[in-house]
């Protein structure tokens, strides 16, 4: 382990250009990157606008394109139509039937013991003409029958007024509320669809990539912005496997930007756990120096610099004195 780190240090190039002495902090190499935040298309629709331009600054809630919302509009239309219905149904349910319906509802009533009357005297009256044989017993049976159909509709009538007398219940009045809360949700998510189709800025920063172009129609799901934001760039190195157990997130570190004089004050926000290059169980115990592990290193004071730029980044490990 001891024999692979001079080599590490020596085949990754550590040297300053300009310096007259070796660092005594080792090096890692990498470039600069800014965080990165894609913005995806939430439904196949053509692009209408882009109001913004690759490069330009933009405030977090700036839109940075929209997609056609014609037909997500049309189904926000069509849910707030169905919540209405749903809410004047439970407004007639809270607030009983009108007047006029219960008085429908009674003169159907009387109507029905007026027919049902009749029947029973047709009926006692074909009885009798059976009796003196005047008739025949198929004249009876349709009389039963006529006043049977006379006595299902008085009741009927008679139990429609007494619905309407005495309103809804309170399971009826439940479902009606269950219903107008389903479509109430239906109609915020139609809602939700049509702002989807606004691509906003969920931050400040910076318009980096804007794959299509107006008219174009991208997949459900393909990036149509990207954004790269955060108040600093940071530096993505490579450490190499023998100086992964002493590089810890927090640590302090010197970053070395190509095109800059002195070096920018940087300190390690995350190094990663898989190694990179090598499935690790293909390594013997001789070749495990050839791993490394990706880290990044925050920059201070470097607010205008571009991703892509090589670094070189002067670790502080436990022991070794900072340059």
């Amino acid at each position: 382990m001891s024999r692979a780190l001079p080599l590490l240090i020596l085949a990754s190039g550590l040297t300053l250009a300009g310096c007259e002495h070796a660092p005594s902090a080792p090096r890692v190499v990498g470039q600069l990157a800014w965080d990165r935040v894609e913005l995806t298309a939430e439904a196949a629709e053509p692009i209408l606008t882009l109001p913004v331009q690759e490069g330009q600054q933009v405030a977090a809630g700036a839109l940075l394109a929209q997609l056609d919302d014609t037909r997500a509009r049309a189904r926000l239309a069509q849910a707030a139509a169905e919540r209405g219905r749903a809410a004047a149904a439970l407004a007639e349910l809270r607030r009983g039937p009108r007047a006029e319906k219960i008085a429908a509802a009674l003169a159907t009533l009387e109507g029905a013991e007026a027919t049902l009357a009749q029947a029973g005297r047709d009926l006692r009256r074909q009885r009798e003409l059976a009796r003196k044989k005047l008739v025949s017993p198929e004249a009876v049976d349709r009389a039963t029958a006529a006043q049977e159909r006379g006595q299902a509709a008085r009741d009927a009538a008679a139990a429609l007024l007494a619905e309407l007398r005495h309103g809804a219940t309170a399971e009826e009045q439940t479902q009606a509320e269950q219903t107008l809360a389903r479509a109430v949700a239906a109609e915020q998510e139609a809602q939700v669809a049509v702002e989807r189709l606004r691509v906003i800025a969920p931050r400040p920063g910076r318009v980096d990539a804007l794959p299509f172009e107006v008219g174009e129609r991208p997949a459900l799901g393909a990036v149509v912005a990207v954004l790269l934001v955060g108040d600093a760039p940071y530096a993505r190195v490579y450490v190499p496997e023998p100086l992964r157990a002493v590089v810890q997130p927090g640590a302090a570190a010197q970053v070395w930007v190509d095109g800059q004089v002195q070096p920018f004050p940087g300190r390690i926000r995350r190094v990663s756990s898989d190694p990179l290059f090598t499935p690790y169980f293909a390594l013997t115990e001789r070749d495990r120096h050839y791993l490394s592990y990706v880290a990044e290193v925050v920059l201070e004071g470097a607010k205008e610099l571009p991703a892509g730029i090589p670094v070189e980044v002067a670790l502080t490990l436990p022991g070794t004195p900072p340059r």
